[in-house]
């Protein structure tokens, strides 16, 4: 790894935010820790931001040399607030950009992927991380998790659909070695486990490891839609719906060797993450499915 000046971590309380920043201190890097509330983590420097309120962005990009990019949550166009910044950090004299995207939207995709389609315009140094779905979804603040915790219930249109769930911790090693290596990837990185599953897998797993039954209730994608449209834009809850239709038809049923390659260690199992980050001891009890 090459030495950086300032790395600017946008969304530094987020699942994969607060880890990159945590890994990127961790190696002796100066980290600026961005978020709506100037995020607070050992050895970082916070710096409110926010993607709506421009009068954030300069700030949070002085004497800034690279930039981890986690788009703003629920926006159905992110590109019309993210681009405008990345102009701006590029006037500023960043030199190398790490966006996080995702394994089911490509360039020039929808959402994000308007992002991914003009990064490599904007910069001579860049990554775009596209992850699979996180096993954090399932152990974290995700509705998944919530669900879980809840009701015992994890609801997805996926049906029977496998998934190469990928561990946050793997996705923000990649993301340190993408921002500090001495040669930017230039490229996008498709992120996954070590092996596809379904949620019938992951309802299986949940159970072995926390002692509380756990089943997945399958949607239709009508339903699913419905469902998140009481909590986000219809435009993104019909996006997510329809990705696990993907899901439902195969689209995410592969691994691939992008962690193993890039950080030199293999990815997560699912198994090992969840016994790594749920307890019996400290779990809340299961209520009945409504």
């Amino acid at each position: 790894m090459t030495p950086t000046g300032t790395m600017l971590v946008i969304g530094a309380s987020g699942t994969t935010g607060s880890r990159t920043a945590r890994q990127l201190i961790a190696a002796g890097h100066p980290v600026r820790a961005a978020g709506r509330r100037a995020p607070r983590l050992p050895g970082a420097e916070p710096v409110r931001f926010d993607w709506y309120d421009p009068a954030t962005f300069g700030d949070a990009l002085a004497d800034v040399d690279r930039l981890y990019l986690v788009p703003p949550v629920g926006d159905p166009d992110p590109a019309a607030v993210m681009v405008p910044f990345l102009r701006q950090a590029r006037a500023a004299g960043v030199e190398r950009a790490v966006l996080l995207s995702s394994s089911a939207i490509p360039k020039g995709g929808p959402a994000v992927g308007a992002v991914h389609q003009v990064l490599p315009g904007l910069f001579d140094q860049w990554a775009v991380l596209r992850p699979s779905w996180f096993m954090q979804n399932f152990t974290g603040t995700h509705t998944h998790a919530d669900s879980i915790r809840e009701h015992g219930v994890i609801r997805t249109a996926a049906g029977s659909g496998r998934v190469g769930f990928v561990d946050a911790d793997d996705i923000s090693a990649v993301a340190v070695h993408a921002l500090t290596d001495d040669r930017a990837p230039n490229g996008d990185l498709v992120l996954t486990g070590p092996e596809p599953l379904g949620h019938d897998d992951i309802a299986a797993i949940l159970t072995q490891v926390t002692g509380r039954p756990v089943t997945h209730h399958r949607l239709t994608c009508d339903a699913l839609r419905d469902r998140l449209a009481a909590v986000m834009p219809l435009e993104f809850a019909t996006m997510l719906a329809d990705m696990d239709r993907a899901i439902a038809e195969g689209a995410e049923d592969r691994t691939t060797d992008t962690v193993r390659r890039v950080t030199g260690r293999p990815p997560s199992g699912f198994r090992t993450v969840a016994e790594r980050e749920l307890s019996p001891r400290t779990a809340p009890a299961t209520s009945p499915t409504p």
